[in-house]
C-alpha cells in the first residue's frame, strides 16, 4: 500500500521533505496547487482497513556491536513489525488466500495446523478477521509464552510430547493431520508442506530485500524449519544475482545440514534439542535444497547466549532462531570480506521466550549461564 511504502520505505524528515514528497509523486502530480496542510491532513486520516494490511515491508537494521568480529556489514531484516510479530504472518496469509481461492477453506471453516507457535499467531489473526476458527497443535518444548498467546487470540491448542518418532501417533504432526480429517469443515494448513509457503516470500520478503539493499546483497543468512522463507527470497534473490550466496543455519539435533552435503537422511543426527523455530527431523516439501549454498549447526546455547546479547548490545528483542542466527553469521566471519552485505532475517519477537532464554535461573539450570 501506498501508506505503508512511505513509513516503511522513505525517510521524510520534516515537514518540508513531506511536502517535497507528496508533491514529487504521481499521486499528487495533477494537483500542483494543493495546499501542504491540506496534504499533511489527508496523510495524518489513512489508516488500514485491517491489521492483515500491515503485514510486511519490515525494517533493515545494521547490526553493529554483536558483530565486531566479522569484516562485512550485516544488517537484520526485522519481522518483528509483523502484526503477530513473525515472518510467518507473510506465509499464514497466503496459506489462507490461496485455500480460499481453491475452494479448501469455506466460509465458517476451521483452520487446523502443528505449530511451534509462530505460524499458529499469523494463521490466528488471519482467522479473526476473516471469521475462521483455529485448532493448533504444538510441542512440549515450545515456551509457555506461545501457547498462551495463540489462545489468547481465541485458539484451541493440544500440546503433543518432542521426543517421539515424526510418525507416533502422538507426534504433532500426526496429532494435527488426525484432527484436521476428524474436524467437520476443516483445513489442514500444513506449512511443511504447502508450497504457498515459500511463495509468499518469493513474492514479498525476497522483493523487498533486494530492493533495501539496492541490489547489493551477497549473502542472506536463514534459520531453516519449514523452509518456506530461505527457499522463497533464496531463489529470487539468485533470480536477481545468482552469485548471492544462500546460508541456512540448522541446529545439532536436525537433519538438514548432513542431508545437504551427503543426500543421506541419517537419524543418528536426529535428536532432542533446545533451540525453538530452526532444524527438524523430517524433510520438508518447502526446504529447496538447491538454493541452499551452505547449512552452519548453531549449538543450542550459542543461540540462546546471542539472544540475550541481541537485546543488550543492540536493543534488538528478538527470538531463539535469531539469535542461532546471529551466532551463525559470526561463526562463518571468515566467508564474509569487508565489501560484503550480509542479510540476515530475524523471525520472531522476544515475547515468545521470557521464560527461558530472558530468565536466567532457567539458563542456570540448563547449564547456559554460571
Amino acid at each position: 500500500m501506498f501508506f505503508n511504502r512511505i513509513f516503511s520505505q522513505t525517510l521524510i524528515p520534516s515537514i518540508e521533505g513531506i511536502c517535497t514528497f507528496f508533491y514529487t509523486s504521481s499521486s499528487f502530480l495533477d494537483n500542483k496547487e494543493t495546499n501542504c496542510w491540506e496534504l499533511l491532513t489527508n496523510f495524518a486520516l489513512m489508516y488500514f482497513n485491517n491489521i492483515l494490511e500491515t503485514i510486511g515491508n519490515t525494517p533493515m537494521v545494521k547490526l553493529n556491536r554483536v558483530m565486531r568480529e566479522v569484516e562485512a556489514t550485516v544488517v537484520a531484516k526485522v519481522e518483528t513489525t509483523n502484526p503477530g510479530n513473525s515472518i510467518k504472518d507473510r506465509m499464514a496469509l497466503r496459506i489462507i488466500e490461496d485455500a480460499e481461492k481453491s475452494g479448501a477453506l469455506k466460509p465458517g471453516g476451521i483452520i487446523v495446523e502443528g505449530t511451534s507457535g509462530n505460524t499458529g499467531m499469523g494463521l490466528a489473526i488471519a482467522g479473526v478477521v476473516k471469521g475462521y476458527k483455529c485448532i493448533f497443535v504444538t510441542t512440549d518444548k515450545q515456551s509457555k509464552e506461545k501457547v498462551d498467546m495463540l489462545q489468547a487470540v481465541g485458539a484451541e491448542v493440544h500440546v503433543c510430547p518432542t521426543d517421539v518418532e515424526p510418525d507416533d501417533a502422538q507426534s504433532y504432526y500426526s496429532v494435527s493431520k488426525r484432527l484436521s480429517e476428524e474436524t467437520p469443515n476443516a483445513f489442514y494448513a500444513n506449512q511443511y508442506h504447502n508450497l504457498s509457503n515459500r511463495q509468499a516470500h518469493y513474492e514479498s520478503t525476497g522483493p523487498e530485500i533486494w530492493e533495501q539493499t539496492e541490489g547489493k546483497i551477497t549473502h542472506l543468512v536463514v534459520g531453516v524449519g519449514t523452509g518456506g522463507t530461505i527457499s522463497g527470497v533464496g531463489k529470487y534473490l539468485k533470480e536477481q544475482n545468482p552469485e548471492i550466496k544462500i546460508l541456512g543455519i540448522d541446529t545439532y539435533g536436525s537433519i538438514f545440514k548432513k542431508y545437504h552435503e551427503t543426500g543421506e537422511f541419517d537419524k543418528n543426527e536426529i535428536y532432542p534439542y533446545i533451540t525453538e523455530g530452526i532444524g527438524e527431523d523430517i524433510l520438508p516439501e518447502n526446504v529447496d535444497f538447491s538454493v541452499i549454498d551452505h547449512f552452519e549447526k548453531v549449538r543450542d546455547k550459542d543461540g540462546l547466549i546471542f539472544q540475550r546479547r541481541l537485546a543488550r548490545e543492540e536493543g534488538i528483542l528478538v527470538g531463539n532462531s535469531c539469535g542461532s542466527a546471529a551466532a551463525g553469521v559470526v561463526q562463518m566471519k571468515n566467508r564474509f570480506g569487508p565489501k560484503d552485505l550480509v542479510v540476515v532475517i530475524f523471525h520472531d519477537h522476544a515475547s515468545r521466550y521470557v521464560g527461558k532464554a530472558f530468565n536466567d535461573q532457567w539458563m542456570k539450570k540448563m547449564n547456559f549461564l554460571k
